[in-house]
């Protein structure tokens, strides 16, 4: 029998890269689906994916930015499916690179605070309801490696909200342990995604290597699908004495010694 038959799993941030990877591995363990993003056509080719696996999933359009457009999803996947048992809270961006603090406008940083951080309480502070109606669950937030470390110059915005993704998971995870919800975060490294895509210009191809013989002991890119791997296991029983952990999957960053 497949780990998930049975089970509902929503994630959000679905429509490509480690958000659309994880989607598919649920599917193929058997869970039905709802991928909750902004781009309509690239969810629903994710969605015609998992119906070639023989899958059923679910398009919700929501902006995470939007607390509004998240209440509706989680009520739309509850009223789709039934029940709610895993959410992945995966949808992210990148904010200002290369930008000191002191010249990082209000507006980007509010923007990158409201999707990151605020954006992933928003979600929690809904699906927590939803899985305890229905006995329990599990959450898995999508932190990174620079959420328990600095990045290079000039990326702030982003480090701090990933610190802080941190802090509200293992903080989360104390308050409904005892209740039958888990909850933890998967800390990706440099892994290939639109956002991280070596492909997209020679300099990027360049600096992306830089940054993996800095940041990986296995020195190359990791796959989203590594990465998924791992958020998928932390959702099953496999996983049920798991919470409150940050689970970095960077190809062994901090052995790494030169």
């Amino acid at each position: 029998m497949k780990k998930f038959a049975g089970k509902v799993a929503l994630i959000t941030g679905g429509s490509s890269g480690l958000g659309e990877a994880t989607a598919l591995k649920f599917a193929e363990e058997g869970a039905k689906v709802v991928i909750a993003a902004r781009r309509a056509e690239q969810s629903a080719q994710v969605v015609k994916r998992i119906a070639a696996l023989d899958g059923e999933a679910h398009f919700v359009r929501a902006d995470m930015s939007r607390a509004p457009d998240i209440e509706s999803m989680v009520k739309e996947a509850v009223g789709r499916f039934g029940k709610l048992d895993c959410a992945v809270n995966n949808a992210g961006i990148s904010g200002p690179r290369l930008v000191p603090l002191a010249d990082v406008s209000e507006a980007q940083w509010d923007e990158v605070m409201n999707v990151n951080l605020k954006g992933v309480w928003l979600c929690m502070k809904h699906q927590i309801p939803a899985m305890l109606a229905n006995g329990g669950g599990s959450i898995v937030n999508i932190s990174s490696i620079y959420g328990s470390k600095p990045s290079d110059m000039g990326h702030g915005p982003y480090v701090t909200s990933k610190h802080a993704v941190n802090g509200l998971t293992v903080s989360a995870a104390v308050d409904y342990a005892q209740q039958g919800i888990r909850i933890n975060a998967v800390a990706p490294g440099f892994t290939r995604s639109e956002m991280v895509n070596p492909d997209r210009a020679p300099s990027a191809a360049e600096r992306y290597k830089l940054l993996v013989a800095r940041h990986s002991s296995m020195n190359r890119l990791g796959k989203a699908e590594e990465v998924a791997n791992a958020i998928v296991w932390l959702c099953s029983d496999e996983a049920s004495f798991v919470n409150g952990a940050v689970f970095t999957v960077d190809g062994g960053g901090a052995g790494r010694l030169g």
